[in-house]
């Protein structure tokens, strides 16, 4: 039994990340299905899939704390508009108790479900857009329309401008619009036949990345089948947007004629960048063909927004994935920690991980690393695999919390929509993937059967929970409600909704079995907790 964060695709000249994809028992005697090589090869691409301990003999995935947003109103799940303040680092430094961005997190992102009739569960041939007619519960009827999750990700200044990852630069932020999509038949078993899972960009959970540019046009091709790290994934100031620190924003999000759009305004420089997820800008779907076919082919194709409505039903999300919301913002955490020794041919850790005071022989967690020289902020050398030790940077007290050597916090809005954005969401949900990760990560007995052993603060691979997990806070700005993510921040937080406590209990929801002719059993993944919504105005 394996349950992974996915999707995360680490380039050479591009960082992308994704969904959990939930992985369960097929029939059995049932052979696993075969997959990509592990993420430590020296490969250019690298993508986390299903099943990662059959795959790499190890978990593989990340964490994301989430939270999603619920209305009723028609439209409130495809048409929607935030407005936030970017976090700002503290001036660059070499002593480790100072923290920055990316080492917490290589994204953040605004999440909405899309239609793909190409996706998983491959039931049916079409898809709605902007309708509920849309929402399928597994426990009825498997022929759920086939669903994508677009991530508009914010990438963080400061990053490596080598091996397997890259910042926008080392002072700036800067935005894409990921579409995670997973070629997978669960009712037959059946996976994307292994010669094209080679051959597009994320594997059998396939990736379509453009960064938001100031002409609105992908600065390279965009699709799985065509991404070229250097011309996609590698940011061109010259035509994506750049946004600076502590900059304020606005982002829209809505569907077109031609497929979903995201729109960006830097109300601080006023400038604009926007990227249409559209057959016109070289979006695409992969033809799903399994074993023993070899074909791999690609069809244009306009991704539309998949729901009217922001709707917490059973099935009105992406099936595949362990997080169950559709309008959502999540942090992506759990990946930066310090290596004392980088080999730079492999990119691994060959030296001691950890900051000064916890440092402990490298371990198979140690990977996409970079030494100190490739740094564009700070001379520090570390590693963004995942960290299933849940001892990096990202379960450390180095978030934000007031202290001049953390950085600051997003302050975000709750999403309105309606005419003129006007309308609010009534109703919201903490939402913590941590069972699906630690029933992986092997440092506790966290069952996502019966949901013994699992815990709202992840064990590290030394027996101990974790020094720290980050949470939500809400508070007041000129502008209004805002949401915070890290720890009570002096003269912002109002309420921490209990810190640890805000995710609420452990909860199963219904999925599909790999293999089971449709069949669907009950799985613990996250921690969850309805409310209204404290913070609308």
């Amino acid at each position: 039994m394996t349950s992974v964060r996915v999707g995360r695709l680490i380039a050479a000249a591009g960082i992308l990340s994704g969904m959990t994809l939930v992985a369960i028992p097929g029939p059995a005697g049932a052979a696993p299905p075969r997959h990509l090589p592990s993420c430590a090869a020296a490969r250019m691409l690298c993508a986390e899939i299903t099943e990662s301990e059959e795959a790499f003999g190890q978990y593989v995935g990340h964490d994301e704390p989430e939270l999603n947003f619920y209305s009723a109103q028609p439209g409130s799940g495809n048409n929607m508009r935030y407005s936030f303040t970017l976090p700002k680092d503290p001036r660059p430094s070499a002593d480790h108790r100072f923290s920055y961005s990316f080492q917490l997190r290589p994204a953040m992102w605004f999440g909405m479900d899309l239609c793909d009739t190409r996706s998983y569960p491959e039931q049916v041939s079409t898809c709605t857009p902007d309708s509920d007619s849309n929402i399928v519960d597994p426990r009825v009827s498997p022929r759920h329309p086939g669903t994508a999750f677009m991530e508009l990700q914010f990438y963080p200044p400061g990053w490596v401008q080598q091996f397997d990852s890259q910042s926008c630069d080392a002072t700036h932020w800067c935005a894409a619009l990921t579409i995670d999509s997973l070629s997978r038949d669960p009712v037959a078993g059946k996976d994307l036949n292994d010669t094209c899972a080679n051959q597009v960009l994320g594997g059998i959970e396939y990736v379509n990345f453009a960064y938001l540019t100031r002409n609105g046009k992908p600065q390279g091709p965009p699709d799985p089948l065509h991404f070229d790290p250097v011309a996609s994934g590698k940011p061109d100031p010259n035509k994506v947007l750049m946004m600076g620190q502590g900059d304020e924003v606005t982002l829209t999000m809505h569907d077109t004629p031609h497929g979903v759009r995201a729109e960006l305004r830097d109300e601080t420089t006023h400038q604009s960048g926007s990227m249409t997820a559209s057959a016109a800008n070289g979006f695409g779907q992969i033809a799903f063909n399994p074993a023993p076919a070899t074909a791999c082919t690609e069809n244009p194709y306009d991704f539309h927004p998949m729901y009217s409505t922001s709707a917490p039903q059973i099935g009105a999300g992406t099936l595949w994935s362990a997080h169950t919301g559709n309008v959502s913002f999540s942090d992506e955490i759990g990946h930066f920690d310090f290596c004392s020794q980088v080999d730079t041919t492999t990119g691994t850790c060959t030296g001691q991980e950890g900051g000064p005071g916890d440092q402990e022989p490298a371990d198979a967690d140690d990977v996409a690393c970079f030494p100190a020289s490739a740094s564009t902020l700070v001379p520090v050398s570390g590693c963004n695999g995942q960290n299933d030790g849940f001892d990096g940077t990202s379960y450390l007290p180095r978030w934000p919390d007031g202290n001049p050597r953390h950085p600051t916090s997003i302050l975000f809005s709750s999403p309105r929509t309606g005419h003129g954005y006007r309308d609010t969401y009534p109703r919201m949900a903490f939402e913590a993937d941590l069972a699906a990760i630690e029933s992986t990560a092997g440092n506790q007995p966290c069952s996502v059967l019966t949901g013994v052993g699992c815990t709202r603060r992840p064990v590290t691979d030394d027996g101990t929970p974790a020094a720290f997990y980050p949470f939500y806070t809400k508070g007041h700005t000129r502008d209004g409600c805002r949401w915070s993510i890290g720890n009570d921040i002096p003269g912002f937080t109002q309420n921490d909704f209990g810190k640890d406590q805000q995710w609420g209990q452990l909860v199963s929801d219904p999925h599909l079995i790999f293999g089971g002719g449709g069949a669907t059993h009950d799985l613990f993944l996250n921690f969850r907790q309805f409310r209204s919504n404290p913070c609308q105005r």
